[in-house]
């Protein structure tokens, strides 16, 4: 006996589309646009200094105290010179090293130009030798540098000062000497003075800076390999 078929009520439930496929019902949503890469970091350069490197100060506070300490001792030496020694009879130091002779020189140094009224011309150079120097320590960050130019500062002004200030007047004044080597008054070396010293010692000390290759900035200067021939012979 067959059993009459079983009858489906309809469901109140709309139907649902299969997995995997689209709803035409549905909005097509869009691709989210993708984010752009971040910018990779170029790598340091480094020839250039890193950021917040510590920057090197100027020197020329350095040239300024040495030079201003120079011309204190050189005219201090050179009055005590003038007020105590006799040309006559000079003083014998080191078993006969060092004679304090006192000499007026109205020109150069070894008295090169003093009979010929060239007095100011060595006024005038000094002057413009300061200004120079002044200028060029402003950009200077070596000590070396800055000590080699502050005694020589210090020298010109002390030799300046004599001949601005001392008779027979200004721009016209006779530098004072009193040091003489190996005998009385210069019989084998031109006298000098302290600031004659101070000049010496900077310029040696400028031309070693200079020969050892420290450059204006204290760093040493890296020497450039030769260029190889790459043309074959």
């Amino acid at each position: 006996m067959s059993h009459p078929a079983e009858r489906r009520e309809p469901s109140d439930q709309p139907s649902r589309p299969p997995a995997g496929s689209v709803d035409p019902a549905e909005p097509v949503q869009s691709a989210a646009p993708a984010e752009p890469a971040a910018p990779v970091e170029s790598a340091a350069d480094p020839s250039q200094p890193a950021a917040g490197a510590h920057r090197r100060r100027s020197r020329l506070p350095l040239v300024l105290t040495l030079a201003a300490l120079c011309l204190l001792i050189d005219q201090v030496a050179k009055s005590l010179a003038v007020a105590n020694l006799d040309p006559a009879n000079p003083p014998r130091l080191l078993g006969g090293l060092v004679y304090l002779s006192l000499l007026r020189n109205p020109g150069a140094a070894w008295s090169i130009g003093g009979d010929t009224g060239m007095t100011w011309i060595f006024a005038v150079v000094a002057v413009i030798v300061a200004v120079v120097i002044v200028r060029v320590a402003a950009k200077l960050t070596s000590t070396l540098w800055a000590v080699s130019l502050g005694l020589i500062l210090g020298g010109a002004m002390g030799n300046l000062a004599d001949r601005l200030f001392r008779s027979p007047g200004p721009f016209r004044g006779h530098v004072v000497d009193f040091l003489s080597v190996f005998g009385p008054n210069g019989e084998h070396f031109p006298v000098f003075n302290t600031a004659d010293c101070f000049i010496t010692v900077g310029a040696v000390l400028l031309v070693l800076t200079a020969l050892l290759g420290i450059d204006f900035d204290g760093t040493r200067g890296e020497k450039q390999p030769a260029a190889k021939d790459s043309a074959d012979e």
